[in-house]
């Protein structure tokens, strides 16, 4: 394909990683990117990986596509879609070696709880997409949340707590735009890695 952007159109099924990637090579997906500051330090740091971005944002969906652009990023592709979604239906059984989930949106109120990332069925794919050994990275400011997301991995996978070598530590400013200004505002960024 080559392209930075997958439009919805050319999605048919199954995303096919090696003809949308032009190798084969290991891939992981980051869930909401917001700007890309994660996304595109990685795919810097270790091009020897490919990457998937997931935003429902256009705009920072765009953002993030020109900051690649600059860059002359070949590993990364962007994917504007409704992440639960993807990971139900376009993403292989045992093809990913790493999801990164960096401050999802809390939805907090009680009848919206519905719309969080982290519910039964997502949370089973998660660990379905995995490769065995493969990491789930996971970070919220929101307190309750985390709780939610830990119980959540705990009564429907199989994952277990782990630290994930590649990444021995978080940078002092966070991962992403979001953690830096939470951590900004003196907010806690709550964290936790699992394996499959």
């Amino acid at each position: 394909m080559g392209e930075l952007e997958i439009l919805p159109g050319q999605v048919d099924g199954p995303l096919q990683i090696e003809s949308i990637f032009g190798r084969r090579a290991p891939l992981e997906i980051e869930v909401g990117i917001g700007k890309g500051r994660f996304l595109l330090s990685e795919a810097e740091r270790r091009p020897q990986i490919d990457f998937l971005g997931l935003e429902w944002s256009l705009k920072h969906l765009r953002l993030a596509k020109e900051r690649a652009a600059k860059r002359g990023l070949l590993n990364i592709r962007l994917h504007r879609a409704d992440a639960r979604h993807v990971l139900a239906a376009l993403v292989k059984d045992a093809s990913v070696s790493r999801v990164h989930v960096y401050c999802p949106d809390p939805w907090p109120k009680k009848r919206h709880h519905k719309r969080r990332l982290f519910d039964a069925e997502t949370t089973k794919h998660l660990e379905r997409i995995l490769v065995p050994g493969g990491y789930l990275h996971v970070s919220t400011d929101f307190s309750e949340y985390f709780d939610w997301i830990v119980e959540a991995v705990k009564t429907h996978t199989r994952l277990v707590p782990a630290q994930d070598p590649e990444f021995p530590e978080v940078p002092p400013g966070g991962n992403t735009n979001y953690e830096a200004k939470y951590l900004a505002a003196g907010r806690r960024i709550h964290r936790a890695v699992w394996r499959r």
